[in-house]
């Protein structure tokens, strides 16, 4: 078994940081520069061509897209650790319809509304009425999110799963750089807070 880990600070390829740090498999960490262009060289781009990070190398097998990475490494090493629901299970596709609702749903509106109000992009690219729109729709996703979470302790089941480490960095970092205030989630808030505090969280936010 190896895992080389293609990783950059400061961006989506954190969640896979962070799920590494949970399951505590054995990994090699390669430091991709994308200031200087690392993810833009033949080398990189022969593993990944679309020239982004979140990648790894699984025996020798390249895997780009941080949902797929999340799920291979579910099923390959998260069984056993209780950090992903055996495949069959209910609990299983709950987790993947979660997992996938977060990266593609809420993601991609609480994305959209950075995009139009956030420092990150370009003042002259901004635009008010796109960022009311997802505004209101990352409003909406969060609420369903607090829903689900009224009553339990973690987003599929009895257990921290990984996508609630998904969850976490991706909120975390997310709703900090676009300011959205969520006092009045309270299962929303609580969660969150209790899942940052993990040691695996914590150690992974450290070394970022």
């Amino acid at each position: 078994m190896s895992i080389t880990f293609y990783y950059a600070p400061q961006s989506s390829a954190f969640r896979i940081r962070v799920s590494l740090a949970e399951l505590d498999v054995p990994h090699e960490v390669v430091r991709v520069d994308l200031r200087a262009g690392d993810q833009k060289k033949p080398d990189f781009l022969a593993i990944n061509p679309n020239g982004k990070v979140p990648t790894v190398v699984i025996d020798g097998t390249p895997m780009f897209e941080s949902v797929a990475i999340q799920i291979a490494l579910g099923e390959r090493y998260g069984v056993q650790k209780g950090l992903w629901p055996a495949p069959g299970s209910p609990e299983h596709l709950t987790a993947l319809s979660w997992l996938v609702w977060g990266q593609v749903s809420l993601l991609g509106a609480l994305f959209r509304y950075m995009a139009n109000t956030s420092d990150y992009f370009p003042k002259e690219l901004h635009n008010e009425k796109q960022a009311e729109q997802a505004l209101t729709e990352t409003r909406e996703l969060l609420r369903i999110l607090d829903a689900r979470l009224e009553g339990r302790q973690y987003i599929v089941g009895e257990r921290c799963t990984l996508v609630d480490l998904d969850f976490v960095a991706m909120l975390g970092w997310g709703l900090m750089v676009a300011k959205i205030d969520i006092s009045d989630l309270k299962n929303l808030k609580g969660w969150l807070d209790r899942i940052a505090e993990r040691p695996a969280v914590k150690a992974a936010t450290a070394e970022t």
